[in-house]
């Protein structure tokens, strides 16, 4: 994970979000597999056939590492996508995190494993593998459009994706949040409140 990777992971999903203008969710809810886990990295997408992962034992071969694996299929469904065994796969290629827009199974194993995960499901039904996809394209999870090589941002909160040439502001953007947020905690700890420093008590009594 580079320098720009980790920082994002480290301000989070809410900051990038809310720095981001309020774009780029991705919809879940989401299961985040392994607790405490937390990524960001150029996406590596996956647009498999319906209840069919053929495709992500193809994008093995192509993952690099810092990648974060985004699967998707037309419909998300409870049917498992990915497991222990091609989760292991993307661990050793070096990947970032598996965002699962379908199920995954093995979650002890997985968990295990120390990969971060996200799934939409967790689910024992297993997937075909006979239907040709697409790898490399854009997909669509969670109602948002994730490119090849798009910034995905994940933790506990969920998902958010940042289009690849507004990575640099967006950063600067969740910087900034992230440093005023530190100072009004300050505020707070001392027994401030919101309520006046947002300005919300005039609002009130002027409404």
């Amino acid at each position: 994970m580079n320098t720009q990777m980790r920082e994002l992971a480290q301000l989070g999903v809410a900051t990038v979000y809310e720095a981001a203008g309020r774009t780029g969710l991705l919809e879940g809810p989401w299961v985040q597999v392994v607790p405490g886990s937390r990524a960001a990295g150029p996406a590596r997408t996956v647009r498999c056939g319906q209840d069919d992962n053929l495709m992500v034992h193809a994008v093995m071969e192509r993952v690099q590492p810092g990648d974060v694996l985004v699967v998707s299929m037309p419909e998300p469904a409870p049917v498992a996508l990915v497991g222990e065994i091609l989760a292991l796969q993307a661990k050793v290629r070096g990947a970032a995190a598996v965002l699962v827009d379908g199920a995954v199974r093995d979650v002890e194993e997985l968990r295990a494993l120390g990969l971060p995960v996200w799934a939409r499901f967790v689910s024992v039904r297993g997937a075909g593998k006979s239907v040709w996809g697409a790898i490399d394209k854009p997909v669509v999870v969670g109602g948002t459009t994730v490119r090849p090589g798009d910034v995905v941002v994940l933790d506990a909160d969920g998902a958010v994706v940042v289009a690849a040439e507004r990575v640099p502001d967006v950063l600067e953007a969740a910087r900034a949040r992230a440093a005023r947020e530190a100072a009004l905690r300050a505020q707070l700890e001392q027994g401030a409140l919101t309520y006046d420093l947002h300005g919300l008590r005039r609002q009130v009594a002027g409404g």
